[in-house]
This record gives C-alpha cells, structure tokens and sequence, in this order.
C-alpha cells in the first residue's frame, strides 16, 4: 500500500516521473535474486538477512528468506529528518 501511496504523490507532479521511479525499482529488487547481500544490512532490524535498499531517498527494507529462495519487501518508506 505505501509504494502506491508514493507513486501516486509523484506522480501529482508528474506521472512520467512514477513510471520511471516504480521501473527503475523494480529492476533492483528483481536484481536483487541474484546478489541479495548486495545492500547494507538494516539498521532497523538486527538480523543479516533483513537489509536495507536505498534509492532516490527511500528505504526498501527486505528480507531474505533463503528456505524459500525468495526475496520479501517488508517496508518502503522516505527518510525524514525528526
């Protein structure tokens, strides 16, 4: 639910611009099957294989669930200075 609630706020901007954002991500969580530990590992969870996935300000937290051989998105959120 929260990555649409991001595209569709760009996309108020510009609808492009959400289309380029939401391929461009997909192609690195795609990736992300074939190197997973490719990202740092989360610094809000304390396990290695949750990490974190930063991209244009936003963090994808994942998981890897190596029993399943799959790559899960837990969260996506912006980082906002408190």
């Amino acid at each position: 639910m929260e990555l649409k609630n991001i595209l569709s706020f760009i996309a108020l901007d510009s609808p492009n611009r959400a289309r380029a954002f939401k391929k461009q991500l997909d192609f690195r969580v795609n990736g992300l099957t074939h190197f997973p530990y490719k990202y740092r590992q989360s610094i809000h969870h304390d396990s290695e294989n949750i990490r974190d996935l930063i991209y244009k300000g936003y963090t994808i937290i994942y998981k890897i669930n190596e029993t399943h051989s799959r790559i899960e998105v837990i969260d996506i959120f912006k980082y906002q200075d408190k």
